[in-house]
């Protein structure tokens, strides 16, 4: 069978994570019915929330291996992860983390509002076989609840991939708790731009302590460091 382009972008993905054979076989069985999904921007209010239940809305194979590559780079073992769905980036995220704190003391906050989609990341992260549910503090329901209390004493990264609207309010939520050098990552700044405008407005003014730098990722990916506000 010939390679296709998915493939070919889903393999270069994998090739730069550390992980079991299951696992690795799980998010290439994800990305792939992800990537063959019909196209869904969950920034975009505009779409029925209800037409999201049945999809995956996930980070692309490229921008998960980026992620992977961040929290490796910079030792995150405390991550807060604002928009999980069917729990392909968490996977991602909790073995980066894990695997920085040597087994022991990683901890992932993941978010999702709808009850049925986070079923369905449970059982993906127990079919890796790897105990990542373990490291995983999985929060149900309206995310400026869920994070408005128990984070941890120091968050390193925070993933927002979640409707553009509770961007910023998750941002704010979990800002108290960054570290100096601290993470930041946002999907779809560039094709959902005026919906991110007030976080857009927020990140890059340097009082409130981020630089930024966008990548040139399908919809933009905006990394953004916390250096503390001046």
């Amino acid at each position: 069978m010939a390679t296709t382009a998915t493939d070919k972008m889903i393999d270069e993905a994998l090739s730069s994570i550390q992980a079991a054979p299951a696992t690795l076989a799980l998010l290439r069985r994800l990305h792939t019915q992800a990537l063959h999904e019909p196209a869904y921007v969950s920034t975009d209010a505009t779409q029925p929330q209800a037409a999201a239940l049945d999809r995956f809305v996930a980070l692309e194979p490229d921008k998960c291996a980026l992620v992977y590559l961040l929290l490796r780079a910079s030792g995150a073992r405390r991550v807060v992860e604002a928009g999980t769905s069917f729990g392909v980036s968490t996977v991602y995220l909790a073995l980066a983390a894990r695997q920085n704190a040597g087994g022991t003391g990683a901890k992932v906050i993941a978010t999702e509002n709808e009850p049925s989609k986070a079923d369905r990341a449970r059982a993906h992260w127990a079919e890796t076989g790897e105990g990542l549910g373990e490291c995983i503090d999985l929060r149900v329901g309206d995310i400026r609840e869920t994070l408005k209390t128990d984070l941890p004493e120091q968050v390193d990264f925070l993933l927002l991939d979640i409707w553009a609207v509770l961007a910023l309010p998750a941002l704010r939520l979990v800002q108290p708790k960054m570290r100096i050098g601290a993470t930041v990552v946002v999907d779809n700044v560039v094709a959902a731009k005026e919906k991110y405008a007030d976080l857009l407005v927020y990140l890059n003014d340097p009082a409130n302590g981020f630089r930024t730098s966008t990548a040139p990722y399908h919809g933009g990916l905006l990394v953004a460091v916390y250096v503390g506000a001046e």
